[in-house]
């Protein structure tokens, strides 16, 4: 039997997500994101399409680094305006019943005691059916607008960012015992006392003394996602994520990814085949060659050039505004997305401006796939034979219509193949994707904090090697 290929769709709660310009399309209706219906219909639409689930991308900030102002992005809505993704969770789980639903969340604004009782809450309202895509940030509106006068350096956010989850680790796996709530209206007793624990951490970060707020949701911490393709960003992935997305450009650049991620997850100790890859494409698909790339060109005809370049340059920190359409791109240090540079410049290709203009008009950073729908499995076969990658994260030229014609068209070719599931394992979605138990595994970091008072006696026991004077 074939290698099962695995989709998620890519979506974001605003207009346009990553095909800037594309909003004014006829048959787009991305600006219907403030309409739960919309969320909705979409949503039974991937669960038709036995898709693992959907991911909501998010940023905070804006993209303000093009022409040194937010006046493009603000023009052609790229991703802006933008609602709250972790809202969406429960409107799409009274609609589905399998959907896994991937929410991002920044470990850079939100504190992260909060935090855990907003995720908790959310795991509880779809009955175990939650992701959390674990971002780092990287604009500096976004900084500057909650106060922090900036972004910290790119390697620092990482440093915050594992002891943010070190704190949700100890929230959600060890405050609160298996069986501390009990719900005895009989003898009035609702949660033994002595099962709830303070997890009385105190880091370099953070300072959270007391307890969860929530009692333990059906995964207790949700699955983990995470999207750092950068060496900082590929270390912290190896060690907590179990599902990583990737945006490669070529298909040379995603066999060195995934072969070097998946070398690291086995030095952290961890199995690499239990960690899904999904890498990010666009797919335009119709009954024959023909109209698919009659769709294509039609799609073409309404992409952004500045909107393009705004996300460009947001990405990578970068103002291709600066720069002539003919100029090649070149590596330049930033503090935004490291991988983002080091894929372009540092690729196997070389791209003048305006080819990243044109490259990224539709669907990002991920190649687009245009054909019928036996040559688009071809192609989707072949990469995952090629790259061993997982599977695939589908963004939209048009939206509802992107994602109706892979449910239309490639799923059935795949399935016909034996190339794709044609139903849903039972459970959480960690359990339908892994087919294992509800709660992260024994090989998993957070196990450690699952008995939360016996680590903070072996935390007691440490004593350190050196005694500074002071």
């Amino acid at each position: 039997m074939a290698r099962h290929i695995r989709f998620n769709a890519f979506d974001m709660n605003c207009v346009g997500h990553q095909s800037p310009g594309l909003w004014a399309h006829p048959r787009d209706k991305s600006a219907k994101y403030k309409d739960l219906d919309y969320w909705q219909d979409l949503a039974r639409t991937l669960e038709r399409g036995v898709f693992d689930g959907i991911f909501i991308a998010d940023v905070v900030g804006y993209y303000d680094v093009y022409k040194g102002s937010n006046y493009h992005a603000i023009h052609q809505a790229a991703q802006i305006p933008v609602n709250d993704p972790l809202q969406l969770a429960a409107p799409i789980a009274l609609a589905t019943q399998h959907l896994g639903i991937g929410i991002t969340a920044s470990t850079s604004f939100e504190h992260p005691y909060t935090f855990a009782r907003r995720l908790a809450t959310a795991d509880h309202h779809t009955k175990g059916r939650v992701g959390w895509n674990i971002v780092t940030s990287y604009l500096e509106s976004g900084a500057k607008n909650v106060g922090q006068g900036g972004l910290r350096r790119h390697d620092n956010r990482y440093e915050v960012a594992a002891e943010y989850l070190e704190v949700l680790y100890k929230l959600l796996e060890g405050s609160w015992e298996e069986g501390a709530v009990v719900r005895d209206s009989e003898n009035r007793i609702f949660t033994h006392p002595e099962k709830v624990h303070e997890i009385g951490h105190k880091g370099k970060y953070f300072e959270v003394p007391g307890y969860g707020l929530t009692e333990p949701s059906p995964q207790r911490t949700p699955v983990l996602y995470q999207a750092g393709a950068s060496g900082p960003g590929k270390a912290f992935a190896a060690g907590h994520a179990e599902c990583i997305f990737v945006a490669a450009p070529t298909k040379a650049v995603l066999k060195a990814y995934v072969a070097d991620i998946r070398q690291r997850i086995a030095a952290a100790g961890r199995d690499p085949k239990k960690v899904y890859i999904y890498t990010l494409v666009t797919i335009i698909t119709d009954e024959t060659e023909e109209k698919a790339q009659k769709k294509f060109e039609d799609y073409r005809s309404y992409v952004s050039y500045d909107g393009s370049l705004t996300f460009m340059s947001g990405w990578s920190g970068i103002d291709f505004g600066q720069y002539a359409p003919t100029d090649v791109v070149e590596r330049i240090e930033t503090n935004a997305i490291h991988s983002f540079v080091e894929h372009i410049a540092g690729g196997d290709k070389s791209w003048t401006i305006d080819e990243l203009a044109q490259f990224g008009g539709i669907g990002g950073m991920g190649p687009v796939f245009v054909g019928s729908p036996e040559h688009i499995a071809d192609i989707l076969q072949e990469w995952v034979a090629d790259t061993d990658v997982d599977g695939f994260n589908i963004a939209y030229a048009v939206t509802p219509d992107s994602f109706e014609d892979v449910v239309g068209h490639i799923v059935p070719e795949l399935q016909k193949r034996g190339a794709y599931p044609t139903a849903y394992k039972p459970g959480t979605l960690r359990e339908k994707l892994f087919g294992e138990g509800p709660y992260l595994p024994k090989s998993h970091p957070a196990q450690g904090y699952r008995d939360i008072e016996a680590f903070k006696r072996r935390e007691a026991e440490v004593v350190p090697a050196v005694k500074i004077a002071g």
